[in-house]
Protein backbone atom coordinates (compact mmCIF):
# COMPACT_ATOMS: atom_id res chain seq x y z
CA UNK A 1 0.00 0.00 0.00
CA UNK A 2 1.39 3.42 -1.14
CA UNK A 3 0.51 6.19 1.59
CA UNK A 4 0.80 9.58 1.10
CA UNK A 5 4.53 9.91 3.05
CA UNK A 6 5.95 6.97 0.63
CA UNK A 7 4.20 9.18 -2.75
CA UNK A 8 6.15 12.06 -1.62
CA UNK A 9 9.97 9.81 -1.29
CA UNK A 10 8.96 8.57 -4.56
CA UNK A 11 8.74 11.99 -6.17
CA UNK A 12 11.25 13.41 -4.31
CA UNK A 13 13.92 10.72 -5.14
CA UNK A 14 12.95 10.73 -9.05
CA UNK A 15 12.97 14.80 -8.72
CA UNK A 16 16.02 15.84 -6.76
CA UNK A 17 18.35 12.97 -7.11
CA UNK A 18 17.20 11.84 -10.94
CA UNK A 19 16.76 8.08 -10.00
CA UNK A 20 14.97 5.72 -12.73
CA UNK A 21 12.65 3.72 -11.33
CA UNK A 22 14.11 0.84 -11.16
CA UNK A 23 16.46 2.31 -8.86
CA UNK A 24 13.66 3.61 -6.56
CA UNK A 25 12.34 0.50 -6.35
CA UNK A 26 15.77 -0.67 -5.32
CA UNK A 27 16.13 2.09 -3.28
CA UNK A 28 12.56 1.32 -1.02
CA UNK A 29 12.39 -2.35 -1.56
CA UNK A 30 9.29 -1.64 -4.29
CA UNK A 31 8.14 -2.89 -7.27
CA UNK A 32 9.60 -1.22 -10.35
CA UNK A 33 6.38 -1.14 -12.07
CA UNK A 34 4.50 0.69 -9.03
CA UNK A 35 7.20 3.18 -8.83
CA UNK A 36 6.81 3.93 -12.74
CA UNK A 37 2.48 3.64 -12.31
CA UNK A 38 3.07 6.14 -8.86
CA UNK A 39 5.81 8.45 -11.29
CA UNK A 40 2.76 9.13 -13.89
CA UNK A 41 0.54 10.57 -11.50
CA UNK A 42 0.45 14.14 -10.80
CA UNK A 43 -0.71 14.07 -7.95
CA UNK A 44 -1.28 11.42 -5.22
CA UNK A 45 -5.03 9.89 -4.73
CA UNK A 46 -5.58 7.34 -2.41
CA UNK A 47 -7.33 4.20 -3.90
CA UNK A 48 -10.33 3.42 -2.78
CA UNK A 49 -10.81 -0.35 -1.05
CA UNK A 50 -13.48 -2.65 -3.05
CA UNK A 51 -16.26 -3.04 -1.80
CA UNK A 52 -17.61 -6.25 -0.97
CA UNK A 53 -20.58 -7.54 -1.85
CA UNK A 54 -23.11 -9.67 0.92
CA UNK A 55 -25.14 -12.27 0.26
CA UNK A 56 -27.60 -9.63 2.06
CA UNK A 57 -27.29 -7.36 -0.34
CA UNK A 58 -30.15 -8.43 -2.68
CA UNK A 59 -32.85 -9.15 0.20
CA UNK A 60 -32.21 -5.86 1.95
CA UNK A 61 -34.87 -3.60 0.30
CA UNK A 62 -37.27 -6.35 1.79
CA UNK A 63 -36.35 -6.46 5.15
CA UNK A 64 -36.52 -3.12 5.37
CA UNK A 65 -39.85 -3.03 4.16
CA UNK A 66 -40.85 -5.71 6.89
CA UNK A 67 -39.55 -3.88 9.14
CA UNK A 68 -41.64 -1.09 8.74
CA UNK A 69 -44.77 -2.94 8.81
CA UNK A 70 -44.30 -5.08 11.05
CA UNK A 71 -41.54 -5.45 14.44
CA UNK A 72 -39.93 -8.64 13.53
CA UNK A 73 -36.99 -10.09 15.42
CA UNK A 74 -33.77 -10.64 13.55
CA UNK A 75 -34.61 -14.54 14.00
CA UNK A 76 -38.08 -14.13 12.08
CA UNK A 77 -36.68 -12.25 9.28
CA UNK A 78 -33.58 -14.88 8.84
CA UNK A 79 -36.56 -17.49 8.65
CA UNK A 80 -38.63 -15.91 6.14
CA UNK A 81 -35.35 -14.99 3.92
CA UNK A 82 -34.09 -18.87 4.26
CA UNK A 83 -37.51 -19.23 2.61
CA UNK A 84 -36.29 -16.25 -0.11
CA UNK A 85 -33.37 -18.52 -0.91
CA UNK A 86 -30.94 -16.40 1.64
CA UNK A 87 -28.23 -19.12 2.56
CA UNK A 88 -26.56 -16.46 5.11
CA UNK A 89 -26.03 -16.59 8.81
CA UNK A 90 -27.99 -15.37 11.18
CA UNK A 91 -25.48 -12.77 12.67
CA UNK A 92 -25.31 -10.51 9.53
CA UNK A 93 -28.87 -10.33 9.82
CA UNK A 94 -28.69 -9.30 13.36
CA UNK A 95 -26.60 -6.84 12.34
CA UNK A 96 -27.97 -5.28 9.39
CA UNK A 97 -31.77 -5.14 11.08
CA UNK A 98 -29.93 -3.16 14.55
CA UNK A 99 -28.83 -0.58 11.50
CA UNK A 100 -32.11 -0.09 9.72
CA UNK A 101 -34.61 -0.75 12.28
CA UNK A 102 -36.95 2.06 12.67
CA UNK A 103 -36.50 4.33 16.12
CA UNK A 104 -39.40 3.40 18.54
CA UNK A 105 -41.42 6.35 19.93
CA UNK A 106 -43.20 6.81 22.79
CA UNK A 107 -46.86 6.90 22.21
CA UNK A 108 -48.36 10.31 23.74
CA UNK A 109 -52.08 10.87 24.32
CA UNK A 110 -53.35 13.94 22.74
CA UNK A 111 -54.74 16.35 25.64
CA UNK A 112 -58.34 18.02 24.83
CA UNK A 113 -59.29 21.28 26.53
CA UNK A 114 -63.21 22.84 26.56
CA UNK A 115 -63.16 26.30 26.35
CA UNK A 116 -62.13 28.08 30.04
CA UNK A 117 -60.96 24.54 31.12
CA UNK A 118 -57.69 24.88 31.58
CA UNK A 119 -54.22 27.15 31.31
CA UNK A 120 -50.51 25.95 31.02
CA UNK A 121 -48.37 28.21 32.86
CA UNK A 122 -43.95 28.74 33.02
CA UNK A 123 -41.15 30.69 33.22
CA UNK A 124 -38.90 31.53 30.31
CA UNK A 125 -35.43 32.87 29.95
CA UNK A 126 -34.58 35.69 26.95
CA UNK A 127 -30.72 36.70 27.95
CA UNK A 128 -29.73 39.38 29.96
CA UNK A 129 -30.29 43.17 29.61
CA UNK A 130 -28.79 46.45 31.62
CA UNK A 131 -30.06 47.72 34.35
CA UNK A 132 -28.08 50.78 35.49
CA UNK A 133 -24.59 49.40 36.46
CA UNK A 134 -25.29 45.88 36.16
CA UNK A 135 -26.17 43.19 33.96
CA UNK A 136 -29.48 41.26 35.19
CA UNK A 137 -31.68 38.00 33.49
CA UNK A 138 -34.42 38.86 31.11
CA UNK A 139 -37.11 36.24 32.09
CA UNK A 140 -40.16 36.11 30.73
CA UNK A 141 -43.81 34.77 32.70
CA UNK A 142 -46.09 32.87 30.12
CA UNK A 143 -49.89 31.79 30.30
CA UNK A 144 -51.72 29.91 27.44
CA UNK A 145 -55.33 29.19 26.97
CA UNK A 146 -55.26 25.46 26.33
CA UNK A 147 -58.58 25.65 24.19
CA UNK A 148 -58.06 28.55 22.72
CA UNK A 149 -54.21 28.83 22.26
CA UNK A 150 -54.51 32.50 23.37
CA UNK A 151 -51.35 33.68 24.63
CA UNK A 152 -49.99 35.69 27.36
CA UNK A 153 -46.29 36.94 28.01
CA UNK A 154 -44.71 39.32 30.54
CA UNK A 155 -41.25 39.99 30.85
CA UNK A 156 -39.42 40.24 33.89
CA UNK A 157 -36.62 40.81 35.83
CA UNK A 158 -37.09 38.13 38.61
CA UNK A 159 -38.83 34.86 38.81
CA UNK A 160 -39.78 35.01 42.54
CA UNK A 161 -43.40 34.25 44.03
CA UNK A 162 -44.20 37.90 43.85
CA UNK A 163 -43.49 38.08 40.32
CA UNK A 164 -45.05 35.22 39.64
CA UNK A 165 -48.62 35.52 41.33
CA UNK A 166 -48.48 39.18 39.61
CA UNK A 167 -48.16 37.93 36.59
CA UNK A 168 -51.18 35.59 37.06
CA UNK A 169 -53.45 38.65 37.82
CA UNK A 170 -52.26 40.39 34.69
CA UNK A 171 -53.22 37.46 32.63
CA UNK A 172 -56.52 36.80 34.11
CA UNK A 173 -56.74 40.83 33.32
CA UNK A 174 -55.98 40.55 30.05
CA UNK A 175 -58.62 37.01 29.33
CA UNK A 176 -61.26 38.69 30.77
CA UNK A 177 -61.73 35.49 32.51
CA UNK A 178 -59.70 33.30 35.13
CA UNK A 179 -59.86 29.56 33.42
CA UNK A 180 -61.14 26.21 36.20
CA UNK A 181 -57.60 25.16 36.20
CA UNK A 182 -53.79 26.01 35.82
CA UNK A 183 -51.39 23.87 35.10
CA UNK A 184 -48.09 24.16 35.81
CA UNK A 185 -44.83 22.44 34.81
CA UNK A 186 -43.09 21.12 38.45
CA UNK A 187 -41.66 24.63 38.51
CA UNK A 188 -41.17 25.81 42.68
CA UNK A 189 -43.34 28.32 42.68
CA UNK A 190 -46.04 26.36 42.61
CA UNK A 191 -45.00 22.62 43.23
CA UNK A 192 -42.65 22.10 46.21
CA UNK A 193 -42.14 18.26 46.00
CA UNK A 194 -42.96 16.29 43.12
CA UNK A 195 -42.34 12.05 43.67
CA UNK A 196 -43.73 10.04 41.26
CA UNK A 197 -47.12 7.65 42.44
CA UNK A 198 -47.75 10.61 45.07
CA UNK A 199 -49.60 13.73 44.86
CA UNK A 200 -47.67 16.79 44.47
CA UNK A 201 -47.06 18.97 47.16
CA UNK A 202 -48.05 22.74 46.14
CA UNK A 203 -46.54 25.99 47.48
CA UNK A 204 -48.79 26.95 50.10
CA UNK A 205 -48.98 30.43 48.69
CA UNK A 206 -49.89 29.29 45.06
CA UNK A 207 -52.66 27.29 46.69
CA UNK A 208 -53.98 30.44 48.68
CA UNK A 209 -53.90 32.57 45.75
CA UNK A 210 -55.74 30.04 43.48
CA UNK A 211 -58.66 29.67 46.12
CA UNK A 212 -58.71 33.42 46.08
CA UNK A 213 -59.23 33.25 42.43
CA UNK A 214 -61.05 30.37 42.15
CA UNK A 215 -59.35 27.40 40.11
CA UNK A 216 -57.55 24.63 40.37
CA UNK A 217 -53.51 23.64 40.36
CA UNK A 218 -52.92 20.80 37.45
CA UNK A 219 -48.93 19.39 37.87
CA UNK A 220 -47.84 18.21 34.69
CA UNK A 221 -46.61 14.37 35.18
CA UNK A 222 -42.46 13.95 35.25
CA UNK A 223 -41.26 13.30 31.84
CA UNK A 224 -44.87 14.20 30.18
CA UNK A 225 -43.76 16.46 27.23
CA UNK A 226 -47.13 16.27 25.65
CA UNK A 227 -48.74 18.19 28.94
CA UNK A 228 -46.31 21.13 28.34
CA UNK A 229 -47.54 24.19 26.84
Amino acid sequence: MIDYELFCKIRHLKERDALTPAQIAQELALDARTVAKWLARERFCQRKPAVRESKLDPFKADITRLLERYPYSAAQLLQRLREQGFNGGYTIVKDYVRKVRPPKTKAYLTLSFAPGDCAQVDWGCYGSVNVGGTRRRLSFFVMVLCYSRMLYVEFTLSQTMEHFLACHQNAFEFFGAVPGRVMVDNLKSAVLKRIIGRAPVFNPKYLDFARHYGFDITACNVGRGNEKG
